[in-house]
């Protein structure tokens, strides 16, 4: 299926909604849209992520391994551009956020090659970041 790009939205829980903006804000750099009580809309590099309290739906990460690392199985993310994504590995590391996987290549040398790491947010929802030197290979089989 060939589409044109288009932003996503996303809506993901949080056990504490001004801890989760400052973090989604400060530390990952988005910006703040719409909000209530109970939610926050960001601009997560163009798409759309909204926050809600709702702290019972919050779970423990698990994992699947993948090319010898250990994955979180619930994950969401998006794909950048190699600099930006080293900017944001760097941005992170200054702000002393823990890596769940550290910066570095996967698949290397194979079809989908790409950069990756992977961490939490404040209320344990893993995200993924990453870059492939050739798009095209973001399905590559």
């Amino acid at each position: 299926m060939t589409t044109k790009l288009q932003p996503f939205h996303l809506a993901i829980p949080v056990d504490d909604l001004e801890r989760a903006e400052v973090f989604y804000r400060e530390v990952i750099g988005c910006g703040t849209g719409r909000r209530s009580a109970r939610w926050v809309d960001l601009d997560f590099f163009g798409h759309q992520l909204v926050i809600h309290l709702a702290p019972e739906e919050c779970l423990r990460v698990t994992t699947n391994e993948v090319d010898g690392k250990q994955v979180p199985a619930r994950h969401f993310g998006i794909v950048l551009e190699r600099g930006d994504w080293q900017s944001l590995a760097d941005r992170l590391r200054a702000a002393k956020v823990e890596f769940i996987i550290e910066p570095g290549i996967r698949f290397a040398g194979e079809a989908g090659e790409q950069g990756t790491f992977f961490f939490t947010d404040p209320a344990g929802n893993a995200l993924e970041f990453k870059y492939f030197e050739d798009l095209d290979q973001l399905f590559a089989a």
